[in-house]
């Protein structure tokens, strides 16, 4: 079974500002920061927020989970990242992986929408646990991500 999720935001700030938070490994610093019910420790395992790059996300009840960055594309500014270990591959997913999109708005050079897609499939046995995948973490992280930014930029 085959799912995807998404949600986008309008944000005041230019494309290129807000690629500096969500195309870099600073979002997971800042989430880890200010999130700590949902992430309870980031490790960078290999890399430097790069393509090939692994973190470890440490997460409620014991459990974590392990991402490689398959895509940092400054130019589109789009990373993508693929769960390789925990997490939803724990519970009988075949694939899981994000997508952050931040684009520029045509109209506004002031303004961008950051857009988080989640691609999932789960084997047939244990379709149920399709239910548990949500969007509202990686809502709470953009708008981290949007305060942050709203923050800087008002200093």
């Amino acid at each position: 079974m085959f799912g995807r999720l998404y949600e986008e935001i309008e944000i005041k700030v230019a494309a290129n500002e807000a690629w500096k938070i969500f195309g870099a490994l600073e979002l997971g610093h800042l989430a880890f920061q200010q999130l700590s019910d949902i992430i309870h420790k980031m490790e960078v395992l290999e890399g430097d927020g790069g393509a090939g790059t692994v973190i470890k996300l440490s997460l409620p009840g014991n459990t974590y989970c392990k991402e490689i960055f398959k895509v940092v594309d400054h130019k589109k500014r789009m990373k993508i990242a693929e769960l390789i270990e925990g997490g939803f591959l724990d519970m009988g997913f075949t694939f899981y992986q994000v997508q952050i999109e931040v684009i520029e708005n045509a109209k506004d050079e002031n303004s961008c929408t950051v857009k988080f897609t989640i691609e999932y499939e789960v084997k047939e046995d244990a379709a149920a646990n399709a239910s548990l995948v949500s969007i509202r973490p990686y809502v709470t992280m953009m708008n981290v991500g949007v305060d942050y930014l709203a923050k800087k930029k008002n200093k």
